[in-house]
């Protein structure tokens, strides 16, 4: 695909979908390669879910929401990586009827060879005030996309409304809990943006 394209909505969403679907695929790089084809994209997208999400989103139905599919597929996919090795079930702390979904050693070495790797790289290759506009303009339209399918959409604490920050501690008014710092910079299912994005 050309990169000489216009400004048109339709050209740019094409291109959009071209880079999510040309940055999740593996690279000819020999091991890395074979490792990474052992995963789908969508198997790759729950991975790295789990791998960011905070410990209020790291459910299977948090996963299908940020996914934007059915919860049986999610649960599909979720199921696969764990009979991988790569993800684990664990018991919620204070729900019992509810599972947990962790990132096993196996799956952090999985994501060593994440092949959106190289589109993250890509990015950073971009001057800072070319990398701020394209946040803020993909930003505003998952946004206006999200509003008009009544999808959520998913942020980290950091920039969340529900988040209080005083005195160096940070306090979630959504799931009352204290957050640490790590936290802070995890996706969670619960954002609310802090500011405007129209």
């Amino acid at each position: 695909m050309s990169t000489d394209i216009s400004a048109s909505g339709s050209d740019l969403a094409d291109l959009i979908v071209y880079l999510s679907r040309l940055g999740q695929s593996p690279g000819r790089n020999g091991i890395a390669v074979a490792q990474a084809q052992n995963l789908t994209a969508a198997q790759w997208t729950a991975l790295r879910y789990f791998a960011r999400a905070n410990r209020f989103s790291r459910t299977p139905s948090a996963f299908s929401e940020f996914h934007a599919t059915t919860r049986g597929t999610a649960s599909q996919t979720v199921k696969s990586l764990v009979a991988m090795g790569l993800l684990s079930r664990q018991m919620h702390e204070t729900d019992g009827r509810s599972t947990v979904i962790e990132v096993t050693s196996a799956g952090h070495d999985m994501l060593r060879h994440d092949p959106m790797a190289e589109l993250r790289r890509a990015l950073e290759r971009l001057a800072p005030e070319t990398r701020e506009a394209v946040a803020q303009a993909l930003g505003q339209t998952v946004s206006h996309l999200a509003q008009s399918r009544n999808a959520p959409v998913f942020g980290s604490c950091s920039d969340c409304s529900h988040c209080q920050t005083e005195a160096g501690a940070s306090y979630c008014h959504c799931t009352q809990s204290l957050l640490s710092l790590p936290e802070m910079d995890a996706i969670c299912v619960d954002f609310q943006p802090s500011r405007s994005t129209a």
